[in-house]
Formats: C-alpha cells, sequence, structure tokens
C-alpha cells in the first residue's frame, strides 16, 4: 500500500499569537498557536508547520519558547520555519524540540546552508520552503515571504535543493495562496515526476476536492493548509473521511 498522505496545518506565528493573510498581506489573528496545535493533533493532523513571520530579535526569542512549549504539549511532528539563516538558528530550535526546520529565503541566497543542515543533522530534519510564481516567461522562486523575484527556476533549485540533502520541499504557489481556488497541481506533478523526495503542496486550499486534486493530480505526498483549517471552514476528520471514500490512503482515529 502507498504511504499515506499528510495533512499539514500550517500556523504563521507573529509576537507569539497565529495569524493568516491572503496572498500574504492582510494579516488576521486566528489565536494562540499552542493551543491551536493541540487541537489539530487530538482532530487527526498528521503534522504541523509553524512559522515565524516576526523578524526580530525578541520575535525569535518568544518563537523559541513558543517551540518548547509545543514539544511539550504536541505529540505529532511538526516543523519550524521563518528567520533561519544559520545553522546556529537549526541548532536552537531543534534544542527547543522541533522535528524538522524549514530553510527558504536564506536556503536560496546561501544553498550550502541545505548542505550544512543534513551533513549535521541528517535529510530527516530539512525541508526547503520554496514560494514561486507563475511568470509570462515560466515559474519563479521569489524571496522575502513572496516580494522580491529571482532568476532562479522553480524546477531548477527544487532539484538542487534535493541533491543537497534536503528531506522534503514544501512548494507555495504565490498566485494560489490564500484565494482558495485550488492547489497548483500541474507544477506539483511536474515535480513529482522530476523527484525523488516528497513534496508538499501549499496555497489555495479553500474545498475538500482541493485537497483530494493536490493528491491525485498534483501527486503531491503531504498537502498543506491555514484558513481552512483555523476558521473551522473544513474539519479534518471529515476531510479525512471524504479523501478515504475518494480511494485516498490517509491515516484516520480509531
Amino acid at each position: 500500500m502507498p504511504l499515506a498522505k499528510r495533512i499539514i496545518p500550517c500556523l504563521d506565528v507573529k509576537n507569539g499569537e497565529t495569524v493568516k493573510g491572503t496572498n500574504f498581506v492582510n494579516l488576521r489573528k486566528a489565536g494562540d498557536p499552542v493551543e491551536l496545535g493541540k487541537a489539530y493533533s487530538e482532530q487527526g493532523a498528521d503534522e504541523l508547520v509553524f512559522l515565524d513571520i516576526t523578524a526580530s530579535f525578541e520575535g525569535r526569542k518568544t518563537f523559541t519558547e513558543m517551540v518548547t512549549r509545543v514539544a511539550r504539549e504536541i505529540n505529532i511532528p511538526f516543523t519550524v520555519g521563518g528567520g533561519i539563516n544559520q545553522i546556529e538558528d537549526v541548532t536552537r530550535l531543534l534544542n527547543a524540540g522541533a522535528d524538522k526546520v524549514s530553510v527558504n529565503s536564506a536556503a536560496l541566497r546561501n544553498p550550502e546552508l541545505i548542505s550544512q543542515i543534513t551533513s549535521q543533522y541528517g535529510s530527516q530534519v530539512c525541508v526547503c520552503a520554496i514560494d514561486a510564481r507563475l511568470d509570462p516567461d515560466g515559474w519563479h522562486c521569489y524571496l522575502n515571504g513572496g516580494r522580491v523575484r529571482t532568476e532562479r527556476g522553480l524546477f531548477e533549485w527544487a532539484h538542487e535543493a534535493e541533491q543537497r540533502g534536503a528531506g522534503e520541499i514544501l512548494f507555495t504557489s504565490m498566485d494560489h495562496d490564500g484565494v482558495k481556488q485550488g492547489y497548483a497541481n500541474d507544477a506539483l506533478a511536474r515535480l513529482a515526476d522530476e523527484l525523488s523526495i516528497p513534496v508538499i503542496a501549499s496555497g489555495g486550499a479553500g474545498t475538500m476536492e482541493h485537497f483530494r486534486d493536490a493528491f491525485k493530480i498534483g501527486r503531491a505526498d503531504a498537502a498543506l493548509a491555514a484558513s481552512v483549517f483555523h476558521f473551522g471552514e473544513i474539519p479534518i476528520p471529515r476531510l479525512k473521511d471524504y479523501l478515504f471514500k475518494e480511494g485516498i490512503n490517509v491515516r484516520r482515529g480509531a
């Protein structure tokens, strides 16, 4: 039987509180990250992602304290990202109890960071997050939460990240993020074809059918979403029952 497809709520954390915006701006509050994470774990989420969107030193300290609390309260794997610029950041977050770290802009600027993380801690802890947009000249990677275009192509960079030892790719389509019209399934399917490591779909979930399509058409290994979970639009147990009925292998509660 193929590996179970994973459902991953994502929590953007700013100053210790969860927020979710549309197209990376207009943030609105959505609760306490530890409480939310605990609730998701109990509802049957497979993993969690916490992204620190506070860039300040103070914010990072608050985030690290939150990671310690999450590790105490939650029994499913969780990934942390945001503000990870050097190996010391990785060490700090893993020591606080995170299972994996997600690197994004810093890895694009300095690809050697992926090699450093994986040689010190192993591929299984390193998730390479890629924010990309379909421009007239093809899929391009973007820096700084999707604000700065680079000349790196999505597929070329994903391939390099895999070669450098990244254990997973977390691909967010900037065009789809927050607008709830479905995931970027064509790009996901191409990533699935070209890579041998798992691909996590991100950006675009609005209905249960969108998750189904990410798995069936996009052939993603996992699907990440935020507001549909945070605001109770799609309960995780119902989503998993639906996916199971659609012939998708998911881990369900007893």
